[in-house]
């Protein structure tokens, strides 16, 4: 069984890296349906074209270490819980069928004809499982410092921008900033001010604490003020805004708590 011969250069474009072993990639596009009727001919006798699955069982793991390191990296205020959520979102099917259709894998992929007929090229775990075969051959081609920018890249900073650009309230926050601002607007508290309190430290090894100045809303509330440590600025301006956010999160869910408790202190009993 032959398949028609497609040229793969833009989709070696897109992964940053042009195959020295061609048949690594060849492997991450075949599907199963076609290796099972495909028979590959050598000297000896027959031998079974090899299907991409267990490209997929690697490439799903090179995929959860890369993105576990840049999650680790840029949210160290994370609890483990968190991170496992987040990570679980970002290497999900639903989450990984975008790139895998940005890709356009379903064009290049070889199926057996009776997958082909059903529809093959457009099924959304048909491609997931492509798009996990390919990072692996990547994997194996050019090392992982290639196959980490291309997961950055193509996969996880677009699933990240995702998140801020939308807001998932089952999802860990990932800009405690943008979140905060938005919390003092729901709440009728003015604008925070951020202010840098101290910076000490070698150049090479500096620590930046960061104040947030969190103004009292105009009808009734208390002001309050946070303050944080980083390595930049930027995180440290991330954590105090984590903490002020928090501190939020608490006085709302204690008000809706005694409102609940309390029916005859409703909100509008309140000066």
């Amino acid at each position: 069984m032959k398949a028609a011969i497609i040229d793969q250069s833009a989709l070696e474009d897109a992964l940053g890296h042009h195959f020295q072993r061609r048949a690594i990639l060849e492997q991450a596009l075949t599907h199963s349906s076609f290796a099972r009727e495909a028979i590959v001919q050598v000297e000896n006798g027959s031998l079974p074209t090899v299907d991409n699955e267990q490209l997929e069982f690697l490439g799903d793991s090179v995929l959860s270490f890369v993105v576990s390191q840049e999650l680790f990296l840029r949210f160290p205020e994370y609890a483990e819980g968190d991170l496992s959520k987040l990570r679980a979102h970002i290497v999900s099917a639903r989450a990984l069928l975008r790139p895998a259709r940005q890709l356009e894998i379903g064009k290049y992929l070889r199926f057996g004809k009776g997958e082909e007929k059903s529809g093959g090229r457009t099924k959304s775990a048909l491609l997931v499982n492509a798009l996990e075969a390919l990072i692996a051959a990547l994997f194996l081609d050019a090392g992982l410092e290639k196959t980490h920018r291309f997961i950055v890249n193509t996969i996880l900073q677009p699933a990240l921008d995702e998140l801020q650009k939308h807001g998932d309230s089952t999802l860990p926050v990932t800009d405690y900033k943008s979140a905060l601002q938005e919390m003092v607007h729901a709440t009728g508290r003015p604008q925070p001010r951020y202010l840098l309190v101290k910076e000490q430290g070698p150049d090479h090894r500096k620590v930046f604490t960061m104040e947030i100045h969190v103004p009292a809303p105009l009808h009734r509330g208390e002001a309050f003020v946070s303050r944080a440590e980083g390595s930049t600025k930027k995180r440290a301006e991330q954590s105090a805004a984590r903490q002020a956010w928090e501190y939020l999160q608490s006085l709302q869910a204690n008000s809706t708590t005694r409102d609940a408790a309390e029916p005859g202190l409703g909100p509008s009993k309140h000066s």
